[in-house]
């Protein structure tokens, strides 16, 4: 899924406080999905044996992987949003910097870009496993019936 380049030209105008803000949400919005990740690793062991057969065996080994990329993806990106965070100090610090501070907001707009596609690519991975799993539970259901 392709990531739709969001507007960035406004960073120029939003004041320290606000990129404060938004980064406070971003470290908020990564430490949310470290933890649905793992409720998505539980999910994806309790029906590992099912997954694992059948006609959904490369599906869920596609969804495996992709699950397995967000996963190796998140820390990273984690990190460089707390660096980008504890450098808002340039633009609070009361010196005239203007070199260092149009770098800081260049920054800033590429981890725009960068959070808003991992954002939309982990949404969509989520997605899938939520897809794989639902039919596995409806096949299941059907089976229970039937019996």
């Amino acid at each position: 899924m392709k990531a739709r380049e969001p507007n960035i030209k406004y960073v120029e105008w939003q004041s320290p406080d606000e990129l404060h803000e938004i980064s406070l949400n971003w470290v908020s919005e990564l430490k949310f999905i470290k933890d649905e990740q793992h409720f998505l690793d539980e999910l994806m062991q309790n029906y590992m044996l099912e997954l694992l057969s059948g006609n959904v065996y490369k599906k869920s080994k596609k969804v495996l992987n992709d699950l397995s990329e967000e996963r190796k993806d998140l820390e990273p990106l984690f990190k460089e949003i707390i660096n980008h965070h504890n450098a808002l100090a340039i633009l609070v610090d009361g010196k005239d910097q203007p070199v260092e501070e149009k770098q800081y907001k260049d920054d800033h707009r590429a981890l725009i870009i960068k959070v808003n596609e991992y954002l939309i690519n982990y949404k969509d991975t989520k997605r899938k496993v939520f897809e794989l799993i639902k039919t596995i539970m409806k096949r299941e259901k059907q089976k229970r019936l039937l019996s």
